[in-house]
């Protein structure tokens, strides 16, 4: 029996911030010290983002609002939201998000129909209400009014690798089970000005997105864009407990996100590779030889930022175009949290990996072909580390 992942399907809000644009404003900001404004500088300008998107219309310049809640557009000042009001974007902006990619995961499935799906999962860190995002897909998608519901909530940006992982167990354990997984995070309402490193550095980096697959056991249909889901692993890694975490503070959510994170994952990757590759003698071999990169096509990294994409890439000796796609969509679209593995799934089967080079000569994948693999990874708090192999359907 095999467990299909199908529908991958990506969303993202209409406004478009660009990076310089919102550094000048980050920069720009009363409070900020000598040194504060040098880190939003270098924090902004070595990024690798070139465009995010985010919910908040009234975060660009051009915008304009009698009664501003997060950007004042005529005094260039960030406001400081309390925790409440940001929930209530969320729900309002994270509703139409989870439908949205829901229905687009369900009609980019062929053969599919909302009334067949059995389970739901959803999966966010930004945002909290009840009945929750899984309730609205089955109310609003016509799923069945029995419909298994889950929500993973909280566990910051690794949390799409279990979802996945869990709707795989559901499907294993019941060979009809058909699972709706959905992602929506919605980081950009909870950036605020701060001389704070951590604070800055989240804010250079994090935006909003969603991302939405199918899974189950249903066979692809010839030259359909999906995945077979091979294997999971997780991995704590010994050190940096305190260097990235996700709290709730009276403005919102605080982000802690060390410098430290980069060394840390470059120290440890390998290490959290083992538990995957030693599902199959041959990729517990190349692991072992430092030959990951030969025996795995393809690397759908979650791109936590620049420095960890780099890191990465020269820990496992992968190739520019291995990394393409990650960087691809950090440059286009920023770090959305659980949803961004998405992206960079989908972009691999896309054969895309935006198709034009990057400010800084940045090379394209190649096309992902049927019977390659596929190894994908994700870093969160704890530090912990998810991953999963997959190969291309066909």
């Amino acid at each position: 029996m095999r467990v299909t992942l199908r529908g991958l399907s990506t969303v993202v809000p209409a406004t478009v911030l660009v990076q310089p644009e919102v550094r000048d404003v980050f920069a720009a900001q009363p409070g900020l010290n000598r040194l504060g404004q040098r880190i939003v500088t270098t924090s902004f300008d070595v990024s690798g983002i070139e465009t995010r998107h985010t919910v908040l219309a009234e975060l660009t310049r051009a915008a304009r609002s009698d009664e501003p809640e997060f950007y004042d557009a005529a005094s260039g000042e960030l406001l400081l939201p309390g925790t409440k009001a940001r929930n209530e974007l969320y729900i309002e902006h994270a509703t139409r998000l989870y439908l949205e990619a829901g229905a687009a995961a369900i009609a980019a499935t062929p053969g599919l129909e909302a009334a067949d799906v059995t389970h739901v999962i959803t999966v966010s860190c930004t945002g909290f209400y009840a009945p929750g995002p899984d309730y609205v897909l089955a109310r609003d998608l016509g799923l069945d009014p029995g419909v298994q519901r889950y929500h993973l909530g909280f566990m910051g940006c690794y949390a799409a690798i279990p979802a996945l992982r869990l709707a795989s167990q559901l499907c294993e354990a019941d060979a009809d089970a058909v699972v709706l997984v959905v992602s929506v995070e919605l980081c950009t309402l909870h950036l605020r000005a701060s001389n704070d490193p951590d604070t800055i550095v989240a804010s250079s980096l994090f935006a909003d997105g969603a991302g939405a697959a199918v899974v189950s056991t249903r066979e692809p249909e010839p030259g359909e864009p999906a995945y077979l889901l091979d294997g999971f692993a997780t991995r704590i890694t010994p050190v940096g407990e305190g260097d990235m975490a996700w709290k709730i503070g009276d403005h919102g959510f605080e982000m802690v996100l060390s410098t430290a994170v980069p060394a840390i994952i470059d120290a440890h990757i390998t290490g959290a590779l083992e538990p995957l590759f030693a599902q199959e003698d041959g990729l517990a071999a190349a692991l072992a030889a430092d030959a990951s990169s030969e025996a795995v096509e393809h690397w759908a990294i979650h791109p936590g930022g620049r420095s960890i994409l780099d890191k990465v890439e020269a820990r496992l000796a992968l190739s520019e175009a291995q990394l393409a796609p990650a960087r691809g969509i950090l440059r286009e679209y920023g770090n959305m949290s659980s949803a961004t593995v998405l992206f960079v799934l989908r972009r691999i089967l896309d054969g895309a990996a935006a198709a034009r080079p990057g400010a800084d000569g940045e090379v394209t994948a190649r096309p992902a072909m049927p019977g390659e693999r596929v190894a994908a990874m994700a870093f969160g708090p704890g530090l912990t580390v998810e991953s999963a192999l997959l190969t291309v359907a066909g």
